[in-house]
Formats: structure tokens, C-alpha cells, sequence
């Protein structure tokens, strides 16, 4: 084994990886304390050593699967995002740019990557994209037809929430949350319009019950797809590991044969 290869399978080893995932959980807490200027009082120069240690080590950890898998790290969208997040780190925080010493905290987002069951999560809500834009299409559409009419039937009588197809879709999306739907909005308005109750009960029954389930069903339906594939990719591996063992067995077979065949002709002689 080279010295790449060395180096790629401890950079990948199960207790390298659990201890990132430590240091990752670690910082993310000393990124919250020092948030309070109290927390922090007299120990500000420690929790800096602190974050530096850790940043040197994701630095490392990235700089050492660059080295042993050269041009294939960037193959692994997972490993551009560890690189970005780690990279966005590096941009000096001072000037103008203080500002961005903020985005430290981004690092404990690199949890997504280096806890399987994350990354599992995030691979399958990347799989339902393509369901879930049409099902933003569908509800964008309901949400206009929608908006136009309650502009043209509340609009005169309640223009701060329905007087135009803006302030309509705004108010619509907050019934649709059911965030004070019923007091704030839709009560008010039927002293006006007793009859509203016909256009607001069936909006809500259609976005907040009906379409917007159909976001969990794409989002179950992909994570149990990716469920299948993990399967399928396991079982494909062992049907291989049991294919090599075979030809391994037979390998074995035969030259004990030979060797049987042998031992026999020096016994005759």
C-alpha cells in the first residue's frame, strides 16, 4: 500500500471520522458562548486558541484527502461542500470583512457530511427536487388564482390584507399557516362578508391539508427509494463477496487436488 493510500484510509477511519464529529459538535457550542459577552469574560484568548485548533484541523483533514485522492475528492459533492465550508473559514475577518467572522458557525453544517444517517437525509430531500418544484408550481398557481380573487372580492374593504395581489398572497400564506387565520383575518373580514367563510375554509382545506402533505409523500417516497438502493447496493456487494469466495474455494479445490495428485505419484515411486 502507497503512502496515498495510507494516508486516505486513516483520514477515513471510523475513529478520525467520530472525532471530527466531536470536534464538530465542540465548536458549535463554543461558537454559541461566545455570543455572550458574560460566557466569555476572561476566557475570550482560550476560546480563540480554541476555534484556531479546530480550524487547523479541519484544514489538515481536508489538505490530507486532497493528497490521497488527488482530482477525485472534487468528484464527491460531499467533500466540495466540507472544502467550501472549511474554505470560508480561511477569508480573513477583519476591515470590512468582519463581518463574515459570523459564518464560522457554518462549520457545524459539516455535520451533514460526516454523519451517515445526515447525509442520507439531505441525498433524498435532493432526490424529491424534481417532485417537489412541480408540487411549487401547483400550489404557486393555486395561490395566484386565489390572490385575484380575494384581491377583487376584500380588497375595497380590507386593503391593508387583500389590496393587492401582493398583500393578498402574503395574507393568504398566512392562513394557509394557520397563524391567526381565524381572529386575525378571516373573522374580520366576514363581519363585512359573511359569506367568506366559502372562499377561506376551501383555501385552507386545498393548501394546508391537501398540497402541502404532498411535500411529506415526495419527500417519504424519495427517502424510501434511497432506502432501496442502499439495499440493493449491499446485496449487489455481497453477491460479489460470495462470487470471489467461490472462485477463491474453487481455487483451492483445485490445487489441493494437485497436491493430492502429487503426494500420490511420489507414494507410487
Amino acid at each position: 500500500m502507497s503512502f496515498r493510500e495510507r494516508v486516505g484510509v486513516a483520514v477515513d477511519h471510523p475513529k478520525v471520522q467520530q472525532f471530527i464529529v466531536t470536534l464538530i459538535v465542540v465548536n458549535a457550542i463554543t461558537l454559541g458562548m461566545e455570543t455572550s459577552a458574560d460566557l466569555i469574560e476572561g476566557w475570550a484568548h482560550l476560546f480563540h486558541a480554541f476555534d484556531a485548533l479546530v480550524l487547523t484541523i479541519f484544514v489538515t483533514e481536508i489538505a490530507a484527502k486532497l493528497f490521497a485522492r488527488g482530482v477525485g475528492f472534487f468528484k464527491d459533492g460531499w467533500n466540495i461542500f466540507d472544502f467550501l465550508v472549511v474554505g470560508i473559514a480561511l477569508i480573513p475577518a477583519s476591515g470590512p470583512l468582519a463581518v463574515l467572522r459570523a459564518l464560522r458557525v457554518l462549520r457545524v453544517l459539516r455535520l451533514m457530511s460526516v454523519v451517515p444517517a445526515m447525509r442520507n437525509v439531505i441525498q433524498a430531500l435532493i432526490t424529491a427536487i424534481p417532485g417537489m418544484v412541480s408540487i411549487v408550481g401547483l400550489i404557486a398557481l393555486i395561490f395566484y388564482v386565489a390572490s385575484v380573487l380575494a384581491t377583487n372580492f376584500f380588497g375595497a374593504d380590507f386593503e391593508e390584507w387583500f389590496g393587492s395581489v401582493g398583500a393578498s398572497m402574503y395574507s393568504l400564506f398566512q392562513i394557509m399557516t394557520l397563524e391567526s387565520w381565524s381572529m386575525g383575518i378571516v373573522r374580520p373580514v366576514m363581519l363585512e362578508h359573511p359569506w367568506a367563510w366559502a372562499f377561506f375554509i376551501p383555501f385552507i382545506l386545498i393548501t394546508s391539508f391537501a398540497v402541502i402533505n404532498l411535500f411529506i409523500g415526495v419527500i417519504v417516497d424519495a427517502m424510501q427509494t434511497q432506502h432501496r438502493q442502499e439495499a440493493d447496493e449491499i446485496e449487489q456487494q455481497m453477491e460479489t463477496d460470495m462470487a470471489e469466495l467461490r472462485l477463491e474455494i474453487t481455487g483451492l479445490r483445485q490445487e489441493i487436488s494437485r497436491l493430492q495428485d502429487s503426494l500420490s505419484r511420489i507414494a507410487a515411486d
